[in-house]
């Protein structure tokens, strides 16, 4: 809290929405009733009628159909769809029935809407604030087209920032929200709660967190194997590109740019396509166990559980992303270490330090001083991939027919699986909200270690 507090007193502003119910003149005290009201009194017409329509057009919404989403946010729908005999066409038609999907959405976004038009009127409310001091004091109050023109040079920013903000409001927050109250409804192909649902409050994250029940026992399961995963996954990949660029820095290789080129070559290739050819590769009957029972070292009937066993899965899993993930962090770590001050590499070689001592003492820290950000974010980036375990693997082999997680499947990847193929969308709800803690707490690691490094100008 600290770090926002003196944000905001570094550009302190006398045109707050206290002060102006406090100091403000009754004009601009009728501003929060009338929005826009002190604005038009002190010369701001086209500004002040903007703000008026605004308010006005959420008026007639909410008594239109606001009121009426909000009221079905509390039984998320009543009426069950009906079918009936028509004699005339000889036919069972089905009656229109409430649809509690439609019923939340429409109610998430009118309390998103609400809260967005609160912060509206308080823009409006210290706009006819500032106003009213600007006058007292004899300084020029804008006009409208003064305030357009001033987005293109003192509220640049403002300009360039509403287009995204407005983006991730309408695609990030939203889908969020409503996600996040859907963990806390029955909605779900299990009980045919599909067309209408009920809320059950913290019901699905007893289940899930119930190690007793199928999907508890999935749930600890795959956590457990999504963290194992991404430990892996991060730092084979970060070891091997580390020697991989210790290897072909060294002063005593040659044709550096060739060996470079050989192991960046598999970037050229798009991922999905690497993975579905390694997935052929290493099915029971693919170009793998053909070649070596033809070589003799299986038996001919034979053929190696790349995904059929526990074990093997996941170790393939683990080293076929080494193989796609090397090359990236090769050419990231190149960068960092022929950024070494070569100076530190002399004064050790005087000192009289070996190999090991200058690895461990100069090589190793500075790369991991530089990179620490980027192994945190790579960890975090693991959590979620989907793309090598679903497409490489599919989440197989499947050893509980019971259970709807394979061995190899992360939670992001059983959460698709939950809502696309099973349709338990609470459920998938609620991991999705398990997989953006685990997320956010990386991204909140990341942030202070970033911030650390910059205080220490390590940036």
């Amino acid at each position: 809290m600290s770090i926002f507090k003196k944000k905001i007193n570094e550009f302190p502003t006398p045109y707050t929405c206290k002060n102006a119910v406090k100091k403000g003149g009754l004009e601009t005290k009728l501003s929060m009733a009338l929005m826009g009201f002190g604005n038009i009194v002190h010369g701001q017409i086209i500004k002040g009628l903007l703000y008026l329509a605004i308010e006005i057009a959420y008026i007639v919404f909410m008594a239109v159909n606001g009121i009426g989403f909000i009221g079905g946010l509390r039984t998320l729908g009543t009426v069950k769809q009906q079918e009936v005999w028509d004699e005339a066409k000889q036919i069972y038609l089905y009656t229109k029935g409430d649809q509690s999907v439609l019923i939340l959405l429409y109610g998430v976004t009118t309390i998103l809407l609400t809260i967005l038009m609160i912060l509206v009127w308080r823009g409006a409310l210290k706009s006819a604030y500032k106003a009213e001091c600007l006058q007292e004091k004899g300084m020029h109050v804008n006009t409208f087209a003064e305030d357009l023109k001033s987005l293109l040079h003192e509220n640049l920013y403002r300009l360039f920032m509403t287009p995204p903000t407005a983006f991730i409001f309408v695609f990030t927050v939203l889908p969020l929200v409503f996600m996040i109250c859907m963990a806390f409804t029955n909605y779900s192909r299990i009980g045919n709660h599909l067309m209408l649902f009920d809320w059950v409050g913290l019901d699905n994250f007893k289940t899930l967190f119930d190690s007793g029940s199928i999907l508890g026992s999935t749930f600890w399961s795959v956590l457990g194997w999504t963290i194992v995963w991404a430990f892996f996954a991060t730092f084979s990949n970060y070891i091997f590109g580390m020697i991989l660029s210790l290897l072909i820095n060294r002063k005593g290789t040659r044709a550096k740019g060739f060996w470079r080129f050989c192991f960046v070559l598999s970037c050229a290739v798009p991922m999905f396509v690497s993975l579905l050819i390694m997935r052929t590769m290493l099915q029971p009957e693919g170009a793998i166990n053909v070649l070596l029972r033809n070589i003799g070292l299986i038996a001919s009937d034979a053929s190696l559980p790349f995904f059929t066993d526990t074990t093997w899965a996941r170790v393939t899993v683990i080293i076929i992303n080494i193989w796609v993930g090397v090359p990236y962090t090769l050419l990231q770590l190149t960068g960092v270490l022929q950024n070494i001050p070569e100076e530190l590499y002399e004064a050790a070689k005087v000192d009289g330090a070996n190999a090991f001592q200058t690895f461990t003492k100069i090589t190793l820290p500075y790369m991991l001083y530089v990179t620490t950000p980027y192994l945190i974010v790579t960890f975090t980036g693991n959590v979620n991939n989907f793309n090598v375990i679903y497409l490489l693997s599919g989440g197989d082999p499947v050893t509980n027919l019971s259970s709807t997680a394979g061995k190899t499947d992360l939670l992001v990847t059983w959460l698709y699986k939950l809502t696309i193929d099973k349709q338990y969308y609470n459920i998938g709800a609620v991991i999705g909200i398990m997989t953006f803690i685990i997320l956010a707490i990386g991204a909140l690691f990341t942030y202070r270690n970033s911030k650390s490094y910059k205080e220490e100008g390590g940036f």
